[in-house]
């Protein structure tokens, strides 16, 4: 699907991309300072990126077992939320991404706020399309994640657990 968005290509979506194809390990430290910052403070600070409202999902370790926590961007579709694999449009599939497939719970933190969900992988076309509307709205930095990557975007759509 590379190229299939409209829209100007933006900077910090560039840098993204950048990071995520070319500066691997620096990337990986930011995310892994940004999520430690945000859960020394409790959910309460460091709870935005680029000024866009982030989460932390948290699925076990495919092969480990072991908590894996990850901060993703905070898209709401009614009462779900919506989480995408694009991993700043890195060519690879983001191993969060390959936990919560082989997962069978997760949880999600906003805030102070914890709470298990359940997870379904969208795979009707349309659907798909719908998601990705709502998805580029909230964050405009995935069209240029998906312009200058060679792969397709996997979404999942997660439901409370406990409601």
């Amino acid at each position: 699907m590379p190229g299939t968005d409209s829209g100007p290509l933006t900077l910090a979506g560039r840098f993204n991309y950048y990071s995520s194809t070319h500066l691997g390990a620096v990337a990986r430290f930011y995310a892994r300072l940004h999520r430690r910052l945000f859960d020394r403070f409790g959910g309460t600070r460091f709870a935005t990126l680029f000024g866009h409202p982030v989460l932390e999902l948290t699925v076990p370790g495919r092969k480990s077992g072991q908590p894996r926590p990850v901060m993703l961007m905070l898209v709401r579709s009614g009462d779900t939320l919506l989480v995408c694999g694009s991993n700043g449009g890195n060519p690879g599939t983001p191993n969060w991404w390959k936990n919560l497939l082989a997962a069978d719970h997760a949880d999600v933190r906003i805030g102070r706020e914890t709470f298990p969900v359940t997870t379904r992988v969208v795979t009707d076309d349309t659907e798909y399309a719908t998601h990705w509307q709502t998805l580029t709205a909230a964050y405009p930095h995935f069209t240029t994640y998906r312009a200058l990557s060679p792969r397709h975007f996997p979404i999942a759509v997660l439901t409370r657990a406990d409601a």
